[in-house]
């Protein structure tokens, strides 16, 4: 299980780069999965409730100037690069841009509390930020992605709420609420959740990219493009996040877990709704992101282990 747990989390963008080939080239083996990606989505996040360690984030939450600092600065760092590379970029192909600049609205990425870890960072404050941040996401997500792509193409702000609601509040809340009522009994799950959770992520990413399969193929010239992009998108915020919270006077350890929650969004669930709200095509970016997001964390966090 310990090596099993070692090589998932170590290789994991390796394997999302597998998995995604694979998808690509024989999308009809994952014919029925397709369409099972907001049901994944609603199980990490399930899971994700079930590891929260309730006492920690009530400490930290005592102390919550920093947790401030690194929520608002991921809102206001991601979300103005998003939009400004999106129309910089691809301004006439807004699907693409509506892509891009959804994966900037989304909450922190799941993975932004193991590179927080492995850094050296404030787990509790990673983890603190990653909840608040899931919890304001259902209003934030949709009225943000509104207001800066629904000029481009008009978007279901309801529809996009009632999304959020079921594929994060809900299971999040009821993995808390299980972890609260039955503490013992959920214990002996726990050690299972990071291969659930990371095998869960490796078949999102199958069943979007199979079924982006066709859109892929006709646009297979503005993937360098988009790719290119999307790794300013994911290192600007990255590096903007960390030197910001040094300026302001966060310590170290707490820099390097805002570093993760500014630059690490969730385009899992980016990907999810782009393809149930826009498009397959503003599917593309986010799986992209997702991609780059998770071997760009890897490389800093291990360069972030060396240091004291």
């Amino acid at each position: 299980m310990a090596l099993l747990k070692s090589v998932l989390a170590k290789y994991l963008p390796l394997w999302i780069i597998l998995i995604a080939l694979s998808a690509y080239l024989q999308p009809t083996l994952y014919t029925l999965i397709q369409g099972w990606a907001g049901f994944g989505l609603g199980l990490i996040f399930f899971l994700m409730g079930l590891q929260l360690a309730v006492h920690q984030l009530v400490k930290t939450i005592r102390n919550p100037k920093t947790v401030f600092i690194g929520i608002a600065l991921k809102w206001v760092i991601m979300v103005a690069v998003s939009v400004i590379l999106a129309k910089i970029f691809f301004q006439e192909r807004l699907d693409i841009a509506m892509g891009i600049i959804l994966s900037g609205t989304v909450p922190s990425g799941t993975s932004a509390n193991l590179y927080a870890l492995i850094a050296g960072g404030d787990v509790a404050l990673s983890i603190t930020m990653a909840t608040v941040d899931t919890l304001i996401s259902p209003v934030l997500t949709p009225l943000l992605t509104d207001y800066f792509a629904g000029q481009l193409i008009p978007v279901d702000v309801m529809a996009l709420f009632k999304s959020i609601v079921l594929i994060v509040f809900l299971p999040l809340f009821s993995g808390i609420f299980l972890q609260w009522r039955w503490g013992k009994k959920v214990d002996r799950i726990k050690p299972f959740t990071p291969i659930i959770s990371q095998v869960t992520l490796l078949l999102i990413v199958a069943s979007v990219v199979s079924s982006a399969q066709t859109s892929l193929v006709e646009h297979l010239e503005l993937l360098p493009k988009i790719a290119g992009v999307v790794f300013l998108q994911v290192s600007i915020p990255m590096g903007l996040g960390y030197f910001v919270a040094k300026l302001v006077g966060v310590p170290e350890a707490g820099a390097r877990s805002i570093l993760f929650q500014v630059g690490i969004c969730n385009t899992a669930l980016a990907a999810t709704l782009a393809m149930e709200h826009i498009g397959e095509l503003a599917a593309i970016p986010a799986v992209i992101n997702m991609i780059i997001n998770l071997s760009l964390g890897a490389f800093i966090s291990n360069y972030f282990s060396q240091k004291p």
